[in-house]
């Protein structure tokens, strides 16, 4: 599909290990390599929170957040997931997301997954995680992943329905992906 492999950035907003939105997130990242050439990437804030929790600023954070959050920034594909916490992505989630650049993630394709404990939960998508890329104009791409505790066993991904989620989130994804990417290289660098 494309001559250079794309960077495919995975955030896991999981606060726990093992973790099921890692495992999803795992999934989807794997699902692309299988369909083009990835130069992967897995940030888990259960390994990276302790380093950035209690920064006010972007450069209190340590370099190991620096690097996660410039490997976010020139990403090709995103793909972002947290569990469902208080009808909302974790807080830390969300606080990585505040030391990204304004503008840093324009036209960026983003597949949205999450985990929660029941189906209801599965609208964090459309009203949380949508609105905050939208936010940062990236390319929400159409089609997001929700899984359920039920669709794990043994914290592994079990249910066909999810895969099948995830096949169609990849396949409608990558043609728009590439078109992206396409784009940005070729186009100006916005600065404001």
């Amino acid at each position: 599909m494309t001559t250079t492999p794309l960077r495919v950035v995975g955030v896991s907003g999981s606060l726990h290990e093992p973790s099921k939105t890692t495992a999803l997130v795992r999934e989807l990242i794997d699902e692309v390599a299988r369909r083009t050439e990835v130069e992967p990437r897995l940030i888990e804030l259960t390994a990276l929170g302790p380093a950035f929790a209690g920064a006010l600023r972007r450069d209190d954070a340590g370099p190991e957040v620096e690097d996660a959050l410039q490997a976010i920034e020139s990403a090709d594909l995103l793909i972002v997931a947290s569990p469902v916490y208080r009808a909302s992505f974790t807080g830390l989630f969300k606080h990585l997301f505040d030391f990204v650049g304004q503008y840093a993630l324009v036209g960026t394709p983003v597949i949205l997954a999450a985990t929660g404990g029941g189906e209801r939960h599965a609208l964090i998508l459309e009203h949380q995680l949508r609105p905050l890329f939208g936010f940062f104009q990236a390319l929400t791409l159409p089609v997001g992943v929700y899984a359920s505790d039920t669709d794990f066993t043994a914290g592994a991904l079990s249910s066909d329905a999810v895969r099948a989620r995830i096949d169609q989130a990849v396949s409608r994804s990558l043609p728009l992906v590439e078109q992206a990417s396409a784009v940005r290289s070729s186009e100006y660098v916005t600065t404001w």
